[in-house]
C-alpha cells in the first residue's frame, strides 16, 4: 500500500515511511492511495472470527507485506488484549466502552498498535527515533504507556498547562525512563502547531529524527477501525442498521470509523459530537471552514479548534460536501448540556458517563429523534474516573476508582514547563 500527501498527491511513500515520518515533508497528512474492499463473506460472518482475526483482516491491506504475517499478528494481539464491550444504556442507545485498556482511554488502541509497528521498523536501527506528540488529554498517557521502555524510541509529550485532568497529567508525567513530558503554557492547538513546526525543521531532524504519535500518524489513526468492527460484531444480529456517535476533537476517531465503512462495514450514519469548539458543525452548516481559538471545556480532549483529521474525512468523499452530508452529521454542545446529561443519565439509567461520552450521548440522542427506526452506539472514550475532579458534585462520589488508578496519585509529577514558543522547544530538543 502506498500513501500520498494530502498537500501533494505526487508525493508517495510506503507504509513504513508514512509511519516513521508521521507527517509528509510538505506538512500534509498521509492518506492511502487506494481504499481496499473487504470480502463481503468476511463482513457477513464477523461473529465467526475472533477479535484478533478481525483486527488482522482489517489492517492487513493497509500494511501490505511490509510487516510479516507473524509479526503483524503479534502486534494486533498486543493491541487488542482487553475487551470492548457494548452496553445498553436506554432504548435504542448503546455505549461502546473503550476505556478497558491500560490508561482507561480509547487511544490505547492506536498507541499500542503504533508502538508495535515502530518497534518492528526500528528493530535494527542504530540511532534512536523520537516520538514527538501533542496531547489534549488522553493521547499523552496512551502514548507514554504504549512506548514505555520500547528499545530505540524516546518519547516527548507536549500538553497544555492546567488544561488536562489530574489523572491525565499523572499518566503522562510519572513514568520516566524514555518518556519526557513538556508542560506548554498555551492551548492544545499551540502544542499541535509546535509539533508540526518541528517536523518541518531540517536542522532538528538531522540532530534528532522525529516521528509523531498523534492521530495524524497512519499507525495511530487506522487501527481505530478495529473497535467499530468489534462493536458491529456484537450488535449486527439484533440491530443491523447502526448509527455511530463519536465525541470528536481532532476527528481521527470518527475518521477511522468512516474508513471502516468505506472498506465495507455497513454503518448507516456517523454523528460527530463536539463541545463548543464547533468548527466542523459550523462548516457543515455554512460550507466555510473557519477555525477560531480553542475554548477550554469539561470535555478537554475535544478542545480543538482546527482538527487535523477532518481533511482526511473530506478526502474520503472527494471534497464533496453534499455527499459527505448524506453520511455525516455534526452537532455541538456546551458544558451546561454536558453536566445535565451526566446527572440525568446516572439518575435515570444508572450509567456513569465521562464528559466526552456525555457529548457523544447527546449527539446520538439528537440524531435519533428524527430517525427512531435506527439503533445507535455512542463511544464512551474514557473512564469517568479520569475526570473525577471536574465531574458534577452530585455524582462525583458515585464514580468507581479502579485499583490501578489509586497508585498513580502518590507518584511525583516530572515535567518541564515551557512557553508556547518554537525556538524554546527547539533548544530543548537540540540538547
Amino acid at each position: 500500500m502506498q500513501y500520498f500527501s494530502l498537500q501533494n498527491k505526487q508525493h508517495q511513500v510506503n507504509f513504513e515511511t508514512a509511519v516513521v515520518q508521521g507527517l509528509a515533508p510538505d506538512r500534509g497528512l498521509y492518506f492511502p492511495e487506494q481504499i481496499p474492499s473487504l470480502d463481503k463473506e468476511f463482513i457477513s460472518h464477523l461473529q465467526d472470527y475472533t477479535d484478533h482475526e478481525i483486527g488482522l483482516n482489517v489492517i492487513r491491506p493497509f500494511v501490505g507485506d511490509e510487516i510479516p504475517e507473524a509479526a503483524l499478528k503479534k502486534i494486533v494481539a498486543d493491541t487488542l488484549h482487553f475487551p470492548f464491550p457494548v452496553q445498553k444504556v436506554t432504548g435504542h442507545m448503546y455505549a461502546l466502552e473503550l476505556f478497558h485498556g491500560p490508561t482507561l482511554a480509547f487511544k490505547d488502541v492506536g498507541a499500542r498498535f503504533m508502538a508495535g509497528c515502530l518497534g518492528y521498523f526500528r528493530r535494527n536501527a542504530t540511532q534512536p527515533v523520537t516520538v514527538l506528540v501533542a496531547t489534549s488529554g488522553d493521547t499523552g498517557g496512551a502514548v507514554a504507556h504504549g512506548f514505555y521502555q520500547v528499545p530505540g524510541v524516546e518519547v516527548v509529550i507536549l500538553y497544555p498547562s492546567k488544561k488536562v485532568s489530574t489523572l491525565q497529567e499523572k499518566q503522562l508525567t510519572t513514568l520516566g525512563h524514555n518518556i519526557h513530558a513538556l508542560e506548554i503554557a498555551g492551548t492544545f492547538d499551540d502544542c499541535q502547531q509546535l509539533v508540526k513546526s518541528a517536523f518541518l525543521d531540517a536542522e532538528l531532524q538531522a540532530h534528532r529524527p522525529l516521528t509523531s504519535a498523534n492521530s495524524i500518524n497512519v499507525a495511530r489513526w487506522l487501527p481505530q477501525m478495529f473497535y467499530y468492527f468489534l462493536a458491529y460484531k456484537q450488535m449486527k444480529a439484533a440491530h443491523p442498521r447502526l448509527v455511530f456517535s463519536v465525541p470528536s476533537g481532532n476527528f481521527g476517531n470518527i475518521c477511522a470509523g468512516m474508513m471502516a465503512a468505506a472498506i465495507g462495514l455497513p454503518i448507516s450514519h456517523f454523528v460527530a459530537a463536539t463541545n463548543v469548539n464547533d468548527t466542523v458543525p459550523r462548516f457543515m452548516a455554512s460550507g466555510k471552514y473557519e477555525p477560531g481559538t480553542a475554548t477550554p471545556t469539561l470535555s478537554n480532549a475535544m478542545d480543538v479548534a482546527d482538527p487535523s483529521n477532518f481533511v482526511r474525512i473530506l478526502q474520503l468523499f472527494g471534497n464533496n460536501l453534499p455527499q459527505l452530508a448524506e453520511r455525516f452529521t455534526a452537532y455541538s454542545f456546551n458544558d451546561k448540556d454536558t453536566i445535565r446529561t451526566m446527572e440525568q443519565v446516572w439518575k435515570e439509567h444508572h450509567y456513569m458517563l465521562d464528559p466526552h461520552g456525555a457529548v457523544g450521548f447527546m449527539g446520538l440522542q439528537r440524531y435519533l429523534q428524527n430517525s427512531p427506526e435506527l439503533t445507535g452506539v455512542f463511544l464512551e472514550t474514557a473512564h469517568p474516573v479520569k475526570f473525577e475532579d471536574t465531574a458534577p458534585k452530585s455524582i462525583r462520589e458515585e464514580i468507581y476508582t479502579p485499583a490501578k488508578v489509586m497508585s498513580l496519585y502518590g507518584k511525583e509529577k516530572e515535567a518541564t514547563l515551557l512557553p508556547a514558543d518554537y525556538a524554546t522547544l527547539k533548544n530543548w530538543l537540540m540538547r
